[in-house]
């Protein structure tokens, strides 16, 4: 009897070992293997490009010439050779009049449609009914690489320059046309610039013939922006972005009738262009309806999730969450992502409505596709805080149902954390805070319908309430 009990304990330990042993098997498939495959992904596949490493000027603590960061495994899909040089003798690319332009309302910004329209835009926007509308200023650019990949339909692209960004900004576009066919043909760029940092010229020191590698877009946006004078980086880490002067810019040159509006660091799921265009030509909405399409942060060491079942299995295992949700998970909550969840998506199953967004509150701001019939985002609110939820809170209030879509998802690179807030963010926020008072009572107005109770008195401090006030979001 002694014996067989020692057998069985030795047969138990054994067993627990095999399954340890499979359960690290399984982690680290999912994660990236050191030794990168030199094999380019096709247009069809999406694109494994990790984590941007360039930094925004106002939140980067590193100096403008610190050396550029650069993370393993980067493969893009280029076609014009390891590396080539861009002369800097002729840096025009955009076909604008700088004297000409148009003025936002309160004449702080100058902006100017098509400054280079993509080679195949017209015939995709004749082909595809959806848009795919983003925004970006220089540091951030480098993710329309991969965002152009997966989405094969017209991108519509706001980009703002100041000062001196202006030419690096044609610098990297040129470098980007000429390494990504997918760029050059789908992608179509506006400008923006401010009313006190007009375009400068090309720098006497400026070199000739800086040389970029297409294998790593990221590096070659790193080399430029760190060519930006001193000055523009300190007036960058104060100067309020305008982000919503942007969105309405690259929406209003859509010319499909419905349009997909993101930031460019969010990358939509491969295909996802082919299979709203299915889904929209069936649709039966009754009233007013915006299709939300969750969002995922991902953890840096994965390769893009190719399906939603590799998304959830990433999700399981810590290594993929909801957008923003150790940050501030009131800002995507109302998606409801435990139901999305809950009905794993099948391969090749069509997209489809998987529930509506029963729970909506203010603080909500999902990514979306609708009509650009949908009300524009109030370009009052500049810099940070209140620019999405607004515009969000207004089609809500105007009688729009949010429907959630599956199995299409798009992700944001890297988990993020709470950080310490910079003095520059709340100021911003502070401002457009006032503007908000405004903007609630103008929505009453326009609509006779306040169904989140938004002007009426403060009740008394709960502690979610409480949590609110903390971030200045109410």
């Amino acid at each position: 009897m002694i014996q067989i009990a020692c057998r069985l304990w030795n047969l138990s330990i054994i067993s627990v070992l095999i399954l340890t042993f499979s359960n690290i098997l399984l982690i680290v498939r999912l994660l990236h293997s050191t030794d990168c495959s030199r094999q380019q992904p096709s247009a069809s596949e999406p694109l494994h490009l990790q984590q941007p490493q360039v930094q925004d000027s106002r939140t980067s603590k590193q100096s403008h010439e610190s050396p550029p960061q650069s993370a393993p495994c980067k493969q893009v899909n280029s076609t014009a050779g390891p590396s080539f040089t861009v002369s800097t003798t002729n840096t025009t690319i955009f076909h604008v009049d700088l004297q000409l332009g148009r003025w936002d309302s309160r004449h702080l910004y100058k902006l100017f449609d098509f400054a280079l329209p993509g080679d195949q835009y017209a015939e995709l926007s004749e082909k595809y009914s959806v848009c795919l509308a983003t925004q970006s200023s220089l540091e951030k650019l480098q993710s329309l690489v991969q965002v152009a990949h997966h989405w094969s339909g017209p991108i519509s692209a706001a980009v703002f320059a100041a000062g001196d960004e202006y030419p690096l900004l044609q610098l990297y576009i040129a470098f980007l046309r000429r390494c990504f066919p997918v760029v050059r043909d789908r992608v179509s760029f506006h400008l923006a610039y401010p009313k006190d940092r007009p375009p400068a010229k090309v720098r006497p020191d400026f070199p000739l013939k800086p040389k970029l590698d297409c294998r790593r877009p990221e590096a070659a946006l790193a080399n430029l922006v760190r060519l930006r004078k001193p000055e523009t980086v300190k007036w960058r880490m104060k100067a309020a972005y305008p982000q919503n002067h942007l969105r309405n810019l690259a929406r209003r040159n859509c010319q499909n009738p419905y349009v997909f509006l993101t930031d460019v660091d969010i990358i939509p799921s491969a295909k996802l262009a082919d299979g709203l265009d299915v889904f929209l030509k069936d649709a039966k909405c009754k009233g007013l309806c915006a299709y939300v399409i969750p969002t995922y942060e991902l953890d840096e060491r994965v390769h893009f999730p190719r399906n939603k079942t590799d998304l959830i299995r990433l999700a399981r295992k810590g290594l993929a969450r909801p957008f923003h949700h150790k940050v501030f998970i009131y800002n995507q909550f109302a998606t409801n992502f435990s139901r999305w969840q809950a009905s794993a998506g099948k391969e090749g199953e069509a997209v489809h409505v998987n529930h509506n967004v029963t729970n909506f509150e203010f603080l909500y701001e999902p990514f979306y596709v609708a009509p650009d019939t949908v009300p524009a985002h109030d370009e009052r609110f500049i810099g940070y805080g209140y620019t999405r939820n607004t515009q969000v809170y207004e089609m809500f209030v105007a009688g729009y149902q949010f429907q959630v879509l599956s199995p299409i998802f798009t992700c944001h690179w890297g988990l993020q954390n709470k950080k310490g807030r910079p003095s520059w963010r709340e100021r911003q926020n502070s401002m457009n805070r006032r503007h908000f008072e405004t903007f609630k009572s103008e929505v009453f107005a326009r609509y006779r319908k306040d169904p989140l109770k938004m002007l009426s008195p403060k009740k008394p401090l709960t502690k979610r309430r409480a949590v609110l006030e903390m971030w200045n979001m109410i």
